[in-house]
């Protein structure tokens, strides 16, 4: 990762660069196979620390055990997977599919939980997660091909739909065939656990307010023959409804929220901004396809950083006899991008198994320009989570200064289930987190709600172009290293106006410091 790959360049790097150190081709399987094994060996740590999973049932750890999380968790060989096949019908495959997978999810979504609340140190290791998730990923990638089997069989079509924060697939039957048993449960998974959280974080509130009603007893009947004046109000707020959830909304907008911890602090500087492109939403499920970074010190004034890199780009110019454009030897995907005091970049491509090339992804192919049914182990570009040299790499980089996303949670999620050392290196406040979307959020003003937008426009394209580091004709790319210099160059210009007008980290609330998100150590 040291050495950047030139942006410009048609498809991947053959080699890596020196920090992963490894060559670009398919890992062995005995090194997978052996990680994968060993992370069984912690399964008595989680099962003291976890006895339910994230639905509240009971861990059948022995169970776990039994799994082949190298050799694969499914239920279809690959001959199954081919229309017509005669080992078994593509329905009582899913069905089977499915189960394993339900049941395997719950143990993961409640791991992050166990494992940051772990205070006495019980689990010393976050591989058993990510062994799972290398699994369940896999098993995703046969449940995909087994949905398709069943397209081209004619049992049914398959259509995207959204059910509330999650996408599912829905099968229609075309010849007859019951397909309510192998409809995916995700959403209704989702939306169940959605409602056991707000449940418990209702009961907790009540609690405390009870305890306070308790406390103020006394002043309370102090004031007992004095009007409440709450009667009256309660036909008119009955017919307010959904105007007043609206205005609420609205005021609430910008406040200071759980997003908060991850905002920069006064001393912020030298940073790596990262951004991943991935072959889904869900860090469990699908692949990393695209990793870009780059270093920046967004304490710097934006204008003199930008001629800093003009100069600079204008000395390597006259060196090696490039052309102004490739910006002293480094070229983005876009003509539009100059370096404007960025250093360190690098773009990182990666792979997808067999399966889920065969299996592809049109709609990634369209947003992204990735296409990873281009991406199997054919093409000799290695998947992320088989490529341990280059997670230690990525790791070495997220270690030494602050690393800045926007919307950090999907990157951190993705790198808790990917990266072998992340979560223990996270835990013990060896990481610290900065997220430009709560900037955007609560220090833009350009983002407020409004007709389009009913809940702000924190996205990172929009974000960019308020703070005049994309122009307005372009769209964002959607790869890793474009899309983390746009946010970087934003957050140095949007940095520079809150310290001149005194808001911000500089205002009353900011904090000193570097900020951000950022795990207590434990002595």
């Amino acid at each position: 990762m040291a050495g950047m790959t030139n942006a410009a360049s048609a498809s991947v790097p053959s080699t890596p660069s020196s920090a992963t150190g490894a060559a670009a081709s398919p890992a062995s399987p005995s090194v997978a196979d052996d990680w994968l094994t060993a992370a069984k060996d912690d399964i008595d740590q989680w099962a003291a620390v976890m006895p339910r999973d994230a639905d509240g049932t009971l861990i059948d750890w022995q169970w776990v055990r039994s799994l082949d999380l190298a050799g694969g968790i499914g239920c279809a060989s690959d001959a199954d997977l081919d229309p017509g096949a005669s080992g078994g019908s593509a329905h009582d495959l899913l069905a089977a599919d499915y189960a394993v997978r339900d049941r395997l999810e719950a143990i993961i979504a409640q791991c992050n939980t166990a494992f940051m609340t772990d205070f006495d140190r019980l689990i010393a290791s976050y591989r058993l997660p990510r062994a799972l998730a290398y699994a369940n990923r896999r098993l995703n990638d046969e449940i995909a091909l087994l949905i398709d089997r069943g397209v081209a069989e004619g049992h049914w079509t398959v259509h995207d739909e959204q059910r509330g924060r999650v996408g599912v697939q829905v099968l229609v039957p075309t010849d007859g065939t019951d397909v309510a048993d192998i409809q995916d449960r995700t959403a209704d998974i989702d939306e169940a656990r959605s409602a056991r959280r707000k449940a418990r974080m209702n009961q907790e509130r009540s609690g405390r307010s009870g305890m306070a009603r308790a406390n103020l007893d006394a002043a309370a009947a102090t004031t007992a023959g004095r009007p409440t004046g709450g009667a009256a109000t309660s036909s008119a707020s009955a017919g307010a409804g959904a105007d007043d959830a609206v205005a609420r909304r609205i005021a609430d907008y910008g406040r200071p929220d759980w997003r908060s911890s991850y905002l920069p602090g006064r001393d912020i500087a030298d940073v790596i901004g990262i951004d991943i492109e991935t072959s889904g939403t869900d860090p469990a499920r699908v692949y990393i396809i695209d990793v870009g970074f780059e270093c920046m010190d967004v304490s710097a004034d934006p204008s003199a950083a930008a001629a800093a890199a003009a100069a600079a780009a204008a000395g390597a110019t006259a060196a090696s006899g490039a052309t102004a454009a490739s910006d002293g030897g480094y070229r983005y995907e876009r003509e539009s991008y100059a370096a404007d005091g960025a250093y360190g970049q690098a773009r990182l491509p990666f792979g997808v198994t067999a399966r889920a090339a065969r299996h592809g992804n049109p709609f990634i192919a369209r947003l992204t320009g990735i296409d990873i049914a281009e991406r199997g182990p054919e093409s000799g570009v290695r998947l992320f989570d088989e490529w341990p040299a280059a997670q230690r790499g990525l790791l070495m980089r997220l270690e030494q200064r602050p690393y800045v996303a926007h919307n950090a949670t999907f990157e951190h999620k993705f790198f808790m289930l990917n990266i072998a050392g992340y979560a223990e290196s996270y835990r013990a406040g060896r990481i610290t987190i900065i997220d430009t979307m709560p900037m955007s959020r609560q220090w833009d003003p350009g983002s407020a709600p409004d007709d389009a937008h009913p809940y702000g426009d924190n996205r990172l394209e929009s974000y960019a172009k308020r703070q005049g580091a994309l122009p307005e004709s372009e769209a964002e790319r959607h790869l890793g290293l474009e899309d983390a210099h746009i946010m970087l160059v934003a957050m140095r210009r949007h940095l520079a106006d809150l310290r001149a007008e005194g808001r911000g980290p500089w205002g009353a609330d900011g904090r000193v410091g570097v900020g951000g998100k950022r795990c207590g150590r434990r002595y």
